[in-house]
């Protein structure tokens, strides 16, 4: 883990090397494992926590756990917003196609918990294939896991460089108002285990020819 501590601080920040593609292909690993700049704000993500790591064609972002725990009678929320700085070199095509989290969620009897998660690009929300969200119902208590599809045509760097933000807001409520005196309502986004360590989410991309 040092030395891939030590490999990543010492890449340049923001800087791509990107596999070639022949006209067949749809999708090439192709980032260098490097790290991009992250920022952060909501009431449960302190800026300076979160870390972007680029390595072939997944970025990861790792932070603390982001969690919610209502005790009785309250309503609790917590949010956390992400801000993704990333720039494509000249002479690419690069396509976000999947965004994946995971979680759990315990909800009492006469309880309820909520997930709500947007993508955005540019200060846009992105429409998706599959639901970003859930609901989660009386008596639910186990593991969840969700694979977004994303729905953004390519960044078409062919001619210029292209310098883009994502975005990635996540709220978690949970609801304990009329839950036993001796329970609690918990609703959490889990790490994701990876060969660099923790992360919350994960976004893939496509590599597309010019």
């Amino acid at each position: 883990m040092k030395v891939l501590t030590g490999l990543i601080s010492s890449l340049t920040l923001l800087s791509l090397n990107v596999v070639g593609l022949s006209q067949g292909q749809a999708q090439t690993t192709g980032f260098e494992l490097q790290e991009v700049l992250v920022t952060l704000f909501g009431n449960s993500c302190p800026n300076g926590t979160a870390k972007g790591i680029l390595n072939a064609d997944i970025l990861s972002i790792t932070f603390s756990e982001l969690e919610a725990l209502a005790l009785p009678p309250k309503v609790v929320s917590k949010s956390c917003n992400l801000r993704i700085a990333l720039n494509v070199p000249s002479g690419l095509n690069v396509q976000p196609i999947n965004l994946k989290y995971l979680g759990f969620a315990d909800v009492p009897q006469a309880g309820s918990a909520d997930l709500n998660v947007k993508i955005l690009f540019e200060g846009q929300e992105l429409p998706t294939i599959d639901s970003p969200n859930a609901t989660f119902g009386p008596g639910f208590s186990a593991t969840w896991n969700k694979e977004v599809g994303i729905l953004l045509g390519t960044i078409n760097a062919c001619e210029n460089p292209v310098s883009s933000i994502f975005g990635i807001n996540t709220n978690l409520t949970a609801r304990a108002r009329d839950i036993p005196a001796n329970q609690e309502t918990k609703i959490r986004i889990d790490k994701i285990d990876t060969e660099i360590g923790p992360v919350l989410f994960q976004i893939k991309f496509a590599f597309n020819p010019c």
